[in-house]
């Protein structure tokens, strides 16, 4: 009888994750924070309440939402409280922090969408909630009651390079033949539905990082499919490489068929309608399945479109023409199921592509430093000689 009661207890006091959950990349989380309440103060001898503990944010790598909740399933995390100041200890005792470990690349937001804090970096914090004072003569030696919050924590990649291409056209065959990464791949849509990180290596030990994202689907931006759950994580690359099928595409008997050309205009119409500033970043654009019988004979019939897309945009219907086209600086033709020269050749690009926009950059950095030194030491007023 002892040890069922003892069973109950545990059961109860520890949540269960929903099994939904198990297994699935976890991208957004829902937590509930409140710091530390104050302590309470000593009037006979004037002492003063410990302050509560705060809840502090830490970015980590290595460290997934998905194990955080693991950790924490009540999604619950609670400042300690200060200390009763006593004859004994006239200062109470501070609370403890309570700290949050979460991925790189976390924006946290209230439940307002106002942004609260982001970390981009290993180490970064974010204060989220602080603990309240302890009691003093001001508050009539009472502790504060510290007020509750919940908030979102919204995880975007950060990788190099984005991968953008509906479902099926390639993208997880191409990272793992440009990369060490092992993404499930099938002849079927939707075999990415979570991003896959591949790192690109290079002879001098270079590495650049490619995300493989889910592929869209005319609405995404919207939220129809993957929808924002993709969308998001383009945000922080530093070059979008967009990957179509030369066989076009087809999402299912009730859907529209879509040629090559057709999906090139509508991504690009799903990321401009998702944030306009995703087509002011650099850009590459590779076809593929370029083994299969008749590819050359289709990329012949529409590559110098695809050069000029934004003189053939005016031939598509409203519903599908972008106001802005991407500017792509190479459009490269490969088979990432076995032509791996071809793959090389984007690989090669990729760095020098980042390279020259990193240097740009760089430029323009020093040419902001060299004008605001100018304005510095630019004279106030008349001089006396």
């Amino acid at each position: 009888m002892v040890f069922l009661s003892r069973m109950l207890y545990v059961a109860k006091g520890k949540r269960k994750i929903r099994k939904s959950l198990y297994g699935k990349f976890i991208d957004s989380l829902r937590i509930y924070v409140r710091g530390g309440a104050g302590g309470m103060g000593f009037p006979k001898y004037g002492g003063i309440g410990g302050k509560g503990g705060d809840v502090i944010v830490v970015a980590k790598e290595g460290t997934t939402l998905k194990s955080l909740l693991n950790e924490n399933p009540t999604k619950r995390f609670v400042a300690g409280n200060g200390g009763n100041s006593s004859k004994n200890r006239i200062l109470g005792e501070q609370g403890a922090n309570k700290i949050i470990t979460v991925p790189v690349g976390i924006t946290i937001v209230d439940d307002y969408g106002r942004v609260l804090g982001e970390l981009n970096t290993e180490g970064s914090t974010v204060l989220l909630a602080q603990g309240e004072a302890g009691g003093s003569p001001a508050t009539q030696f009472s502790g504060r009651k510290a007020q509750p919050l919940s908030v979102n924590l919204d995880l975007k990649l950060i990788a190099d390079v984005g991968l953008v291409g509906f479902p099926n056209a390639g993208k997880s065959t191409f990272l793992r033949a440009i990369s060490r990464a092992k993404p499930r791949v099938a002849s079927y849509p939707f075999t990415t539905i979570r991003p896959n990180i591949g790192v690109l290596e290079y002879p001098d030990l270079r590495q650049i990082t490619m995300a493989d994202l889910p592929g869209l689907i005319e609405g995404a931006h919207i939220n129809i499919g993957m929808g924002h759950k993709f969308l998001k994580h383009v945000e922080r690359t530093k070059l979008l490489l967009l990957v179509a099928d030369i066989e076009g595409f087809k999402l299912g008997p009730e859907y529209p068929y879509r040629s090559c050309l057709e999906t090139v205009v509508l991504l690009n119409k799903e990321l401009e309608l998702y944030r306009d500033d995703l087509l002011d970043k650099p850009a590459m654009l590779v076809i593929n399945k370029m083994d299969l019988d008749g590819a050359c004979d289709k990329y012949e019939e529409i590559k110098d479109k695809l050069r000029n897309l934004a003189d053939v945009i005016g031939d598509f219907p409203e519903e599908m023409r972008p106001e802005r086209t991407l500017d792509f600086t190479d459009i490269i033709t490969i088979s990432a199921n076995g032509d791996l020269k071809s793959v090389e050749r984007v690989k090669n690009r990729i760095r020098e592509i980042l390279d020259f926009h990193a240097m740009l950059q760089k430029e323009d950095k020093e040419t902001d430093v060299i004008a605001e030194l100018r304005a510095q030491m630019s004279p106030k007023g008349p001089q006396m000689l």
